[in-house]
């Protein structure tokens, strides 16, 4: 039995919440915003295109990621603003608490997929398998990556 997709608002009412706290641990709450708007247009315009058996969590996910990877290469070409993003925005109150600062700071120096195999993981709460398909790699990599990420954060950050 076939299930056909949801309509494009309720898919998204659906997924705001996970890909807006994956992008806020990938990219920061400054760059969040426009990455979350960038991954929502891209997933509008491939919408009608999917297929309906896809995993819509880890498609979605993925797009995100890739939002993520562009905004930290586009870091390194212009200066990243600061600003009080709870001022604007009530969704990152609930973020990060400050005793947890440290552990995402270390969270964001991680190498891109280490970093983004930790993030789909303990934030977004997806399986090995949907970590390998959103970062791209094999479920034994995204396994690999997650292992590594976990162990370079036990070295920097006290218990």
């Amino acid at each position: 039995m076939s299930h056909a997709l949801p309509p494009f608002q309720r898919f998204l009412d659906s997924h705001r919440d996970a890909v807006w706290r994956f992008l806020v641990y990938s990219v920061g709450r400054t760059e969040a915003e426009d990455c979350f708007q960038e991954t929502f247009i891209a997933a509008l315009r491939a919408y009608p295109r999917l297929r309906e058996s896809s995993n819509l969590r880890a498609w979605v996910l993925t797009i995100a990621h890739r939002k993520a990877l562009d905004a930290h290469r586009g870091r390194t070409r212009r200066a990243v603003p600061v600003a009080d993003v709870v001022a604007v925005d009530a969704r990152a109150e609930h973020v990060t608490p400050a005793r947890d600062e440290a552990l995402w700071e270390a969270v964001g120096e991680l190498p891109s997929r280490q970093r983004s195999a930790v993030v789909l993981r303990y934030v977004a709460d997806l399986p090995h398998r949907d970590i390998a398909a959103a970062i791209g790699c094999s479920e034994e990599a995204a396994r690999r990556s997650l292992h590594e990420g976990l162990a370079k954060l036990r070295e920097v950050v006290p218990a």
